[in-house]
């Protein structure tokens, strides 16, 4: 029967967005333009379904090696990022997962998933990262696989670089750099690759939430073994086509990031402007802030229409806090336009 452990865990919950401008789950407001649209029906009009989909996924793997200057034996593909962590849990060996506190919750679900221990390093107030005092809890918890989301979600701070690096360098298990938010931030850290340095990547907030595609950078050899424990036609026929013919056209995806990076830019400064609300610096496409009343404040966001994330439930550095989406110019209007009202 079901684990007791299993039973007492909570299901991820996907709130109802029906009606509202949706500005909680971090994706990419833009529609595809409608020429690529046609295009790209053209393309799975074409995709023999009544086949399996491509195992081994190698020209799509050389697609994205391609892109990342490396070969496609570093790259491996998963149904979203959430399988590639759950694939890199399962693959590692028994031990303490070690993540920053707070940080992707997933990390922590998948890990109690599959029976593992979770130790949490609290961040400091401003949401930066000791990595002397993670090594530490690495070191005495003997742990096996640290995972370092940059940016950061739900804070959406990016750690200095001198801190991943010394991380990297000082821990000896595995260290999994989350990049789901590098179209939107200063850097990478794939020249940080090591037999136990990985790099994890989404195309979710690129624009391709709906395909579910993920992928992670590594040591061939690393990759090779985490195949072992990689579902058989994980990827289906028509993601796989799909992302094949967007990457085609990655300059168009490129575009909406810039466009939602001077949109997050400015929807931070006008968010400063308000009293009452404290907004910390973003490199992600969403924006962390501070209010008095978190619940007070959603409930009258949605009261209006639009639906943000409600942080404060988790407690700690995030009591009282809210996540807003960058959304489209006219969405992101909307909020402000609430927000002074709320505010008020």
């Amino acid at each position: 029967m079901i684990r007791k452990d299993i039973k007492a865990l909570a299901a991820y919950h996907v709130p109802d967005s029906s009606g509202l401008i949706k500005l909680d789950a971090m994706e990419n407001p833009f529609p595809l333009p409608d020429d690529l649209r046609e295009a790209w029906v053209k393309e799975l009009a074409q995709v023999e379904i009544n086949r399996y989909p491509d195992a081994d996924m190698r020209e799509l793997r050389e697609q994205i090696a391609e892109q990342e200057g490396l070969k496609p034996e570093q790259v491996l593909l998963g149904n979203g990022s959430d399988e590639i962590i759950q694939m890199l849990l399962l693959a590692n060996d028994p031990g303490v997962c070690v993540t920053p506190a707070p940080t992707f919750v997933m990390y922590d679900l998948i890990s109690r998933w599959l029976n593992r221990s979770v130790a949490s390093i609290p961040l400091a107030k401003d949401f930066s990262l000791d990595a002397d005092q993670f090594l530490q809890v690495c070191a005495r918890e003997k742990a096996v696989v640290a995972f370092l989301a940059c940016p950061n979600n739900p804070t959406g701070n990016l750690w200095p670089q001198e801190t991943i690096e010394k991380i990297t360098k000082g821990f000896r298990g595995l260290v999994v750099i989350d990049e789901a938010y590098a179209p939107f931030a200063e850097r990478t850290h794939t020249h940080l690759i090591a037999p136990n340095v990985m790099v994890l990547r989404t195309f979710s907030k690129l624009g391709w939430a709906g395909l579910r595609l993920g992928y992670v950078l590594g040591d061939a050899d690393v990759i090779a073994d985490l195949n072992k424990v990689r579902m058989p036609y994980n990827i289906n026929s028509l993601t796989q086509a799909s992302a094949r013919f967007f990457l085609k056209h990655s300059d168009v995806f490129k575009k909406q990031a810039r466009d939602i990076c001077f949109e997050r830019n400015r929807m931070t400064a006008s968010l400063m402007a308000l009293q009452g609300i404290e907004v910390f610096p973003s490199q992600a496409n969403f924006i962390l802030m501070r209010v008095q009343d978190a619940d007070g404040v959603f409930q009258a966001l949605k009261e209006r229409g639009i639906l943000i994330k409600n942080m404060h439930a988790q407690g700690g550095l995030l009591s009282q806090c809210l996540r807003v989406t960058v959304g489209s110019k006219d969405e992101n209007n909307a909020v402000l336009a609430a927000l002074r009202e709320i505010m008020s």
